[in-house]
């Protein structure tokens, strides 16, 4: 066959310009995103005597736990609704969030033998990680149902589910984007600076007490207030608790926050994946 006859499938070029998506290619390895999501799924409680029960009994642990340490010993109020289910509740949006961060944050450090080997759009893997935290969110949301079903037709307690709940797409999108988003920033840093993978867990939980996750909002005030507001994870936190449970404060204005927030910080996160993508293997 001659030179002037060949096709080629595939044709690899160099960024130029650093805001691409690449949407079109990203789709085209749809196949491959799915492998990856099955492979993070499977490999997470892999050899584990337990497997995926470890999906349920991981939240279910610590909202007890938190019961116990927030609830009974710090005596942190949860007006309204019962301890175990207020902490519930947090946990399970609060996870995919949280995972979906320390994941992605790790993409060109755990996948670097991989990277190195074959081309692919290196987008697919973070964007791979975050459909598969959805999986375990789906299966921790279905238990919080579960539990919120009991409390609310097998006990005394009032709870007032609400219209907000058609919102639930819109805060999952919200807190998978600033989880991607954060995640390959930190990614993209780590080639250089590795001391952020150290830094990311801890980092994490030092967020988590600057979002209502443990105390209802309705207990911060003055400029305690005003701060924990501007954390873009706080109305999410606190629009999902008073939708299912009617129990909480719901604030469109600080909702269109926090997705802005989510746009600007996917995008800065783009920008800097696919300058660090063009040279990585470099520095990792």
């Amino acid at each position: 066959m001659n030179n002037k006859d060949e096709e080629w499938t595939l044709v690899v070029k160099p960024q130029t310009n650093g805001f691409q998506l690449h949407l079109k290619e990203l789709w085209h390895y749809r196949d491959l995103i799915m492998l990856f999501v099955k492979r993070d799924f499977v490999s997470l409680y892999k050899q584990t005597i337990l497997g995926p029960l470890w999906y349920i009994i991981q939240p279910i642990l610590t909202a007890i736990m938190y019961s116990i340490v927030f609830g009974k010993i710090a005596n942190i109020d949860t007006p309204g609704i019962p301890k175990f289910l207020f902490y519930l509740s947090s946990i399970t949006i609060w996870n995919y969030f949280s995972e979906s961060l320390n994941k992605t944050s790790n993409t060109f450090i755990s996948n670097a033998q991989i990277f190195g080997k074959v081309y692919f759009p290196r987008l697919t893997v973070p964007i791979s990680i975050v459909l598969s935290s959805l999986i375990a969110f789906v299966i921790q949301l279905a238990l919080f149902l579960v539990v919120l079903f009991y409390y609310y037709f097998f006990t005394d307690v009032k709870l007032t589910p609400n219209c907000y709940i058609f919102l639930l797409p819109l805060l999952v999108l919200i807190m998978a984007g600033i989880g991607l988003g954060v995640g390959i920033i930190i990614s993209s840093l780590t080639t250089k600076y590795r001391d952020l993978r150290f830094l990311i867990t801890f980092g994490i939980q030092l967020l988590m007490f600057a979002t209502p996750v443990i105390y209802p909002l309705s207990s911060v005030l003055g400029k305690k207030r005003m701060v924990i507001l501007a954390n873009p994870l706080s109305s999410v936190i606190e629009t999902f608790r008073y939708a299912f449970t009617g129990v909480g404060e719901f604030h469109f204005g600080y909702l269109v926050y926090s997705f802005v927030f989510m746009v600007v910080v996917l995008f800065v996160g783009v920008l800097l994946f696919n300058k660090v993508e063009k040279s990585f293997m470099d520095t990792v």
